[in-house]
């Protein structure tokens, strides 16, 4: 772990602790650098990370605010797992397998990546709990003539991708994805606690591998008042 990788990690700890409060400032670089020893642009590169997940906000001139960090922060773009963002992130979570079976492929991906009727997928559903609250439902359908004999339980309240890319050698490259607001069915209503009429984001992925083979299908139902999607984007001259 490079320095600024760990003075983040240690700023974000100290902000769920409360001891850098929301809304307030950051001390200043120049008294982080002695804090922790270290270069103003080691500072400045820990802070550039924290700005990316959605920690701080920093002002020209006034420094770097800490902002509020009850909703998660997850990338639009990237392939990212649910692990290595519970990582990057510093939450704390517990997965719980609610389903694990193999099934039909489903109408809705039947003719699309070459997938035909009656093709063997299972279908993983799993529910996210952070802080004790489930905000998080996952569908996964997973193509079988990839993954082959399924995905364990155990595993499945791992981390599925690094089962994937370890054991089965498999090489994730791209996904495409959509993300949209819907009501919650039957299941969200019932894993978050929520109502028929409350509404989840949405994110639909369609994943390939490295020789653009389509293995994975993953609708990801999001409790809305928990998560922000964050992406950077720059203009370009024009």
């Amino acid at each position: 772990m490079y320095k600024f990788e760990f003075i983040s990690a240690d700023i974000q700890d100290k902000i769920h602790q409360g001891i850098y409060p929301v809304g307030r400032l950051l001390p200043s670089e120049n008294d982080l650098a002695k804090t922790y020893d270290v270069s103003r642009e080691t500072i400045r590169k820990a802070q550039k990370k924290l700005e990316d997940t959605g920690f701080i906000q920093k002002k020209q001139g006034k420094g770097a605010i800490v902002l509020d960090f009850a909703r998660f922060s997850f990338p639009i773009s990237g392939l990212t797992s649910y692990k290595e963002l519970q990582e990057s992130q510093q939450f704390h979570t517990a997965t719980r397998v609610l389903s694990n079976k193999r099934v039909p492929a489903p109408d809705f991906l039947v003719g699309e990546d070459g997938v035909e009727a009656g093709e063997p997928f299972i279908h993983l559903i799993r529910s996210r709990e952070m802080e004790g609250e489930t905000v998080i439902v996952d569908h996964d359908y997973l193509r079988v003539s990839v993954i082959q004999d399924g995905v364990p339980d155990e595993i499945a309240e791992v981390s599925i991708y690094q089962y994937f890319e370890q054991e089965l050698d498999l090489q994730i490259s791209f996904a495409n994805k959509e993300i949209v607001a819907k009501k919650a069915d039957d299941i969200d209503q019932k894993e978050m606690a929520i109502g028929p009429d409350d509404f989840i984001i949405q994110v639909n992925s369609h994943v390939y591998l490295e020789d653009a083979t389509f293995f994975q299908y993953t609708s990801s139902h999001h409790r809305i008042d928990k998560f922000r999607f964050a992406e950077f984007a720059r203009r370009t001259a024009h």
